[in-house]
């Protein structure tokens, strides 16, 4: 699955480049995922439980075969923050990948 997803990436970053806002990015992932017929949802909610209590909601960027997320980020470095977000949406969901993605260099961190 994280080959497709670093395919995905490489196919619209070798066309739009950098430069663009996350959301321009997002679409444009969401795009190549469905042309790879590959089940994706943006913006798919991610909850944090506290004993069995939602105490937290965040939304995921994009969200592939319900097992990969995509975090995508208009920076050329990726900093702690960004990293802890991504492990914070992996510890909620349980999920075991999350690809992080630049509009400055679309391979997963």
């Amino acid at each position: 699955m994280t080959k497709q997803v670093i395919g995905c990436a490489f196919r619209f970053s070798n066309t739009l480049g950098s430069g663009f806002l996350e959301k321009v990015y997002e679409n444009t992932f969401a795009i190549e995922f469905r042309k790879s017929r590959l089940d994706v949802k943006q913006q798919a909610p991610v909850s944090v439980l506290y004993d069995g209590i939602v105490v937290g909601e965040y939304f995921a960027d994009l969200l592939v075969s319900d097992s990969v997320i995509v975090e995508l980020k208009s920076v050329r470095e990726f900093g702690d923050a960004h990293a802890a977000q991504c492990l914070n949406y992996l510890k909620a969901t349980g999920l075991p990948l999350a690809c992080c993605s630049t509009s400055a260099s679309p391979v997963s961190k």
